[in-house]
């Protein structure tokens, strides 16, 4: 080996992830509580579970990922939001938790939401509900109607150029 060679070591077998630790039966609760607020059951719509069904509620949790922290996070602001456990409290209440979340921490409340509403829409009721196959988008893929770009840009080319260039 010359002095110039830099040694690197052998590599073992993948390391495999650690598993993320389940919610308490607190949390868990705060989270069909929660879940409730960002998506409603809907009678108007066919009987629509909301965010807070068992099957999707387990879904948000097995996959919370990157999005835990946050996730966690939420689920304790708005225990304190609402001045104790969110499951607890009327529904009055639980929505003027859900709106200090969102008026006081939005980056928080968008992460959290994002990430309910994500399990949402694929359940396979709320797909059919949606008139749409239960089934992954690749590799089939899924029909989008074509928009009309050129008028939604036009505002943007109106208004000319806003940086300066390399002749400047």
């Amino acid at each position: 080996m010359s002095s110039r060679s830099i040694p690197i070591a052998a590599s073992g077998p993948p390391r495999e992830a650690e598993p993320t630790p389940p919610l308490t039966a607190a949390q868990r609760r705060t989270l069909h509580a929660a879940a409730a607020l960002v998506v409603p059951p809907s009678a108007d719509f066919g009987g629509l579970p909301g965010a807070d069904d068992p099957t999707i509620a387990a879904d948000i949790e097995r996959t919370m990922g990157r999005d835990r922290p946050a996730v966690v996070l939420a689920l304790e602001k708005l225990d304190a939001a609402a001045g104790g456990p969110l499951a607890d409290h009327d529904a009055a209440q639980r929505e003027a938790a859900g709106r200090w979340l969102r008026e006081h921490e939005p980056a928080l409340a968008a992460a959290f939401a994002g990430h309910v509403v994500a399990c949402y829409y694929r359940d396979d009721r709320v797909m059919r509900s949606l008139g749409l196959e239960p089934r992954p988008p690749y590799p089939l893929g899924f029909e989008v109607e074509a928009g009309d770009f050129a008028s939604l840009l036009e505002p943007v080319r109106a208004r000319g150029r806003l940086w300066r260039g390399t002749d400047a």
